[in-house]
């Protein structure tokens, strides 16, 4: 049961953080504006659902910012045929927020903890654990990527399970700098471009190798 005041948190965040910031794709308001997000929170963090902030899940990874969730799906436009990878599931929110748009959606998640959360909270979510940058080779190729997460170079992996065609959504980070970045795949190869400057945290496994000086 809902309470009345996230109801209000809810409306909030909407009328104060995603309208406000050029979020008007209005599926994304409606799914946003009607799902519990509090939910998706360990117990004893409820009250930070609805601040402009990422939230503390476990092992290091944490839920994105509203606004970060919301720019990253009015980016990559997703459809009721798109095919769709989401890799970093975490507790579920971005999955069930697109589990009522995309064609087909398969999720990605290497922490055992939170898969388990994942699908507790997201009924029939069709979830790989498995380490976040190999992505899901068995069910690609998906017409539509997104990385909830910022990742320092895409892995080849990724790249290859995105169909020609395609669009990937990403964070990324360069040195302490988070943007969100996008790319569509041509002649085999996605190059990512950076579109805005936003507040996102980095996911395990993208690293990038680092040079040896000699």
């Amino acid at each position: 049961m809902q309470s009345a005041q996230s109801e209000t948190n809810r409306r909030h965040m909407i009328d104060s953080q995603l309208r406000t910031n050029g979020i008007t794709a209005a599926w994304i308001l409606k799914a946003m504006g009607e799902l519990p997000r509090e939910n998706f929170l360990p117990a004893g963090k409820e009250a930070f659902a609805y601040l402009d902030r990422s939230v503390p899940l476990s092992n290091g990874r944490m839920l994105n910012p509203p606004l970060a969730t919301a720019e990253m799906l009015q980016a990559a436009d997703v459809a009721g045929d798109d095919t769709v990878l989401l890799i970093g599931a975490g507790t579920g929110y971005m999955a069930a927020l697109l589990s009522g748009r995309a064609g087909k959606l398969v999720a990605v998640e290497s922490d055992a903890d939170l898969a388990k959360t994942a699908r507790a909270n997201v009924a029939g979510l069709n979830l790989v654990e498995g380490s976040l940058d190999e992505g899901a080779r068995k069910d690609a190729p998906f017409n539509v990527i997104i990385i909830d997460g910022a990742i320092e170079q895409l892995p080849a992996a990724i790249e290859a399970q995105l169909a020609e065609g395609g669009r990937i959504v990403s964070g990324l980070a360069e040195g302490p700098v988070r943007r969100l970045a996008s790319g569509t795949k041509h002649g085999g190869h996605v190059a990512l471009r950076a579109l805005a400057d936003i507040e996102i945290t980095a996911l395990p496994g993208f690293e990038r190798a680092k040079e040896f000086v000699f």
